[in-house]
């Protein structure tokens, strides 16, 4: 068993944790996403510098070529028949051959609102940081884009429609939890929604908290992390000023938890270790959650995380 830490240089590679050797096994850049899927072959990493594929845990790794050079996000279609790129600028593209070949998106393109799609941070442009699928819904596709809100689309890409009423449109990520049911970390809060985007309700209401970057669920348990304020505050005396929170009834309510790091270091990446926890922090540590709730140091990288995943 591998474990692919996607950081802002690159992609590295444990094998198992607590970590004791760690290897940069690809140089790509910022690498928002590193991403397996089940009847898939292989581990997508998403990166500023293309999206890579690897067959062998992560040992060596192939440019698939999409169009735009920086691709945020990545998806496999539950059937395994579709393999979705999101980009900066916020484009969608789809490969029916494995990579081999891609083609736009075009419908993505004309939602009413596309005008509107940008941050200032990224050259004035916004991207598309977040594609989701469900198993049971294979043909529908659900994209968070920064900044620009959640859209679906019912048939594999083609045409979209907009879900972003009721939900803030700095969208980080859209956990997928049933073919309906959808948990959107933003820039400004943490939302719900049952009905596939077309209501939504915000979770963190008695947080003080706002800014979320990933949600993430395992056995009924929700978890999800926040700072106070975006990036650009995460310096000085407490760093991120961030928590760490769970939630037994998808959101309904919250208890805040330690962890090793805070409140100077945020979550920002989750996964599953041998049916446990393991989370990344943006200062580069690994920690996981014991089988009693307590959060554990696994080791330290030298490069921020953003992504994690096993294979």
């Amino acid at each position: 068993m591998a474990i692919l830490v996607g950081t802002r240089d690159g992609v590295y590679r444990t094998v198992g944790v607590p970590v004791e050797d760690v290897n940069q096994v690809l140089d790509s850049g910022d690498t928002p996403r590193v991403r397996t899927f089940p009847g898939v072959d292989g581990v997508f990493a998403a990166s500023k510098s293309g999206l890579y594929r690897s067959t062998d845990a992560g040992q060596t790794w192939d440019n698939l070529g999409v169009p735009r050079e920086e691709v945020y996000s990545v998806v496999v279609s539950s059937d395994g028949e579709r393999l979705y790129a999101g980009t900066h600028p916020a484009h969608l593209y789809v490969s029916t051959d494995d990579g081999e070949t891609w083609d736009e998106l075009e419908g993505f393109q004309n939602l009413p609102s596309r005008d509107q799609w940008h941050t200032p941070r990224h050259r004035n442009e916004a991207h598309v940081r977040s594609l989701g699928v469900h198993p049971e819904t294979p043909d529908r596709v659900i994209a968070g884009v920064e900044v620009g809100g959640v859209h679906v689309s019912d048939d594999q890409g083609e045409t979209w429609t907009e879900r972003r009423d009721g939900v803030h449109d700095d969208v980080h990520h859209v956990l997928i939890l049933d073919p309906d049911e959808y948990v959107a970390s933003t820039g400004d809060g943490l939302y719900r929604t049952r009905d596939a985007g077309r209501s939504w309700t915000r979770l963190d209401t008695d947080l003080d908290h706002r800014y979320f970057r990933e949600a993430f669920t395992l056995d009924g348990r929700l978890y999800a992390a926040a700072a106070r304020s975006s990036p650009g505050t995460w310096s000085g005396e407490n760093g991120a000023d961030a928590i760490l929170v769970e939630s037994a009834d998808t959101g309904e309510t919250f208890e805040t938890v330690s962890y090793p790091g805070k409140p100077e270091e945020v979550v920002l990446a989750w996964t599953v270790v041998d049916g446990v926890v393991l989370a990344g922090t943006n200062d580069g540590s690994l920690i996981s959650r014991d089988l009693d709730g307590t959060w554990t140091d696994m080791g330290q990288l030298s490069a921020g995380i953003r992504s994690l995943a096993v294979c």
